[in-house]
């Protein structure tokens, strides 16, 4: 089964050009509470969506879904959570969250009207998923790399990857029966490690989604529509063309990926380790 493709974006040409292009879930973002003081020294997209974005975003999909992400737990959560609901929203997801209680919560407030998706992203969610996961009505979770190697003071988001943090919680969550995905990806053949290789760690770890990240099409900064609809089009056909041919990978394959973005994990992480040293930032 083809991995689950989202992407951000409140631009309605945008979405329409993403979801032509085949992806599954279209990306709203409404989370900024502490996100800017977490978040603030990385070149991470800080969302400009609003609540009104939801309804505006809903009428031009045809095929994919809606996601949005609201807050994370607030005494005005329920609020949030109920006009999203009745502007569109079809996958509500819960950023930041830590205790079993908030996951609760959250659930109680969907009221099975959307499908709920957990963003976790705190090590007291890793340190509490047991229990978290006791919880009736969660339908996705996607593991929240930026967020999370922050909190544990790490310099690369892939850390997770290499020190077997994801594989763990992949495992977990695989015997709960719940989908779940990880981080983001480029256009295949782009960054470091490259993004085929990310994409093959998925297919080893059993997720079933990935964000498209800024890196495989930075809309915001891309004037051509036709640009963006190329875009589009040749990267998730591209991810489609490779996902054939982890389909017919042995396990050799996959271990010796797992071994070559391992060692790039680490290589980076201690270039951006020795670079802050010098700059006397670490």
């Amino acid at each position: 089964m083809a991995i689950k493709l989202m992407y951000i974006t409140n631009n309605e040409k945008v979405a329409q050009i993403a979801e032509k292009s085949g992806v599954d879930w279209i990306f709203i973002d409404l989370e900024i509470r502490g996100k800017a003081a977490r978040q603030g020294g990385l070149n991470t997209v800080k969302s400009n969506h609003s609540i009104k974005d939801v309804k505006k975003i809903k009428k031009v999909l045809k095929h994919s879904e809606l996601l949005v992400r609201v807050n994370s737990p607030y005494e005005g959560l329920q609020d949030e959570i109920e006009q999203v609901i009745n502007d569109g929203a079809d996958i509500v997801m819960l950023p930041f969250f830590k205790t079993k209680e908030e996951v609760e919560a959250f659930i109680r407030y969907v009221k099975a009207r959307a499908k709920t998706c957990l963003l976790l992203e705190t090590p007291e969610a890793v340190e509490n998923i047991d229990t978290i996961l006791e919880v009736t009505g969660i339908d996705f979770i996607h593991i929240g790399l930026n967020d999370l190697h922050l909190a544990y003071k790490m310099h690369f988001m892939f850390e997770l990857l290499a020190d077997g943090t994801v594989e763990k919680l992949c495992k977990i969550i695989s015997k709960n029966k719940i989908p779940y995905g990880f981080g983001g990806m480029a256009r295949i053949g782009e960054l470091d490690p490259p993004a085929e290789n990310i994409l093959t760690e998925h297919y080893r770890l059993g997720s079933s989604m990935v964000i498209l990240a800024r890196s495989f099409c930075d809309a915001g900064k891309i004037e051509s529509l036709d640009q963006i609809k190329e875009i589009f089009e040749a990267g998730v056909q591209k991810i489609r063309d490779f996902e054939k041919i982890l389909l017919q990978a042995d396990k050799n394959y996959f271990d010796d990926n797992q071994k070559f973005v391992h060692d790039r994990i680490v290589n980076i992480a201690n270039n951006i380790e020795e670079r802050l040293v010098a700059e006397g930032k670490n």
